[in-house]
């Protein structure tokens, strides 16, 4: 070989080398340049030195891999579509939406959308109430609020109320942003920024307006997801035994809405001058091929009357209800509801708000259903 192709050679060892520690942390415009750097360079090189580049290369993802230990494992998961509740019904919902991008953060996976669901094009409304009816079977709202309903509380020091989470680390980001990046983790075991955390204000708040509550923090969806629905039975069924005294409970999610193939959206409404995460309601039913679920109505009455009371104390909060046919172990009391608070890209701060609202309007509910 010559001593100018050598030279080139080496030179070109040398830049890539160089390029290599810096590609890792600049913007990606920079890393197009290199990438084409190297691809040129690696046209001189004589044969057996991009083996050394190589290996410099898988070095670096080695580096850019390792993450450190936290303290409660974090669990970074695709969202699956048994997460997405009512999501394809939301996109055809009315509300406004902002779309910002961020295109000069390197780890950017896709857009934050904030935009608010509102309940008001729902097929089933009466009286403040607004339900997506897709249970399959006629639904007069105005007479089902009729009908007798005797569930009964008592302000006593035995708890009224059993708060627990299917999904139990279903979690939130961390800060306001138009963006999400590859570090931002759908699930989490740590309870401070997990739906756990939204339980603990939700309790609290109920319990301030005078009726004691249980929130059983019980993981059930890790380290495997599939059966968590058999978990939680076994968590509601042992807390009733040992509590007779429960009337209500409370299974607390977080839903998960995408729009287009990296999108994501933010279902959000201000209350008060404050950004809170929007909730919905979703309920069971005994129709199609469920046929062990012979209150479903009892619960529907409730579900009804806090959907009703959302709207009053603060309107589009609740994202019109969703009724299905199925059980979401809700067969297991009389007093039973799942409620969904924002999505995995709703902020924490936004998500603990709405558990104060939540907490006041079931409080405020609970007092009207006093022995």
């Amino acid at each position: 070989m010559s001593i100018f192709k050598r030279a080139l050679s080496f030179l070109a060892v040398v830049v890539i080398t160089a390029l290599s520690f810096k590609a890792v942390s600049l913007p990606s415009v920079y890393g197009a340049v290199t990438n084409l750097a190297c691809i040129s360079a690696l046209m001189l090189m004589p044969e057996g030195a991009t083996d050394v580049v190589n290996a410099r290369y898988e070095s670096l993802e080695a580096d850019i891999e390792i993450q450190p230990v936290l303290e409660n494992e974090i669990i970074k998961n695709k969202v699956s579509t048994s997460q997405t509740i009512n999501s394809a019904d939301s996109e055809k919902a009315d509300g406004d939406s902002t779309v910002q991008t961020s295109t000069s953060v390197d780890n950017m996976v896709g857009s934050i959308i904030d935009k608010a669901f509102l309940p008001y094009t729902a097929n089933t409304a009466y009286s403040n109430i607004y339900i997506n009816n897709k249970s399959g079977v006629d639904l007069d709202i105005e007479s089902e609020l009729l009908a007798d309903y005797n569930l009964k509380l008592n302000q006593s020091d035995d708890p009224q109320v059993l708060i627990y989470h299917t999904h139990t680390t279903e979690a939130f980001i961390l800060e306001d942003r138009d963006y999400y990046t590859d570090s931002d983790f759908s699930r989490s075991t740590n309870n401070a920024q997990n739906v756990v955390a939204v339980g603990n204000v939700l309790a609290k708040r109920i319990e301030d307006m005078g009726f004691k509550v249980l929130h059983d923090t019980t993981v059930h969806d890790y380290p495997k997801y599939d059966g968590s629905y058999s978990r939680s039975s076994d968590t509601i069924n042992k807390n009733l035994s040992e509590n007779p005294s429960i009337k209500i409970i409370i299974d607390l999610h977080r839903d998960a809405i995408s729009s287009g193939d990296t999108d994501k959206i933010a279902p959000t409404i201000e209350i008060n001058g404050k950004k809170a995460a929007q909730v919905m309601l979703v309920m069971g039913s005994q129709t199609g091929s469920i046929t062990d679920y012979p209150n479903w109505k009892e619960n529907l009455h409730l579900a009804m009357r806090l959907q009703q009371t959302f709207e009053v104390m603060y309107p589009s909060l609740a994202r019109s209800m969703q009724l299905s046919s199925g059980k979401y172990n809700q067969n297991l009391c009389s007093g039973a509801m799942l409620i969904e608070i924002g999505t995995e890209v709703s902020t924490l701060d936004e998500a603990l708000y709405s558990g104060e609202l939540v907490g006041t309007a079931l409080g405020s509910l609970f007092n009207t259903l006093k022995e």
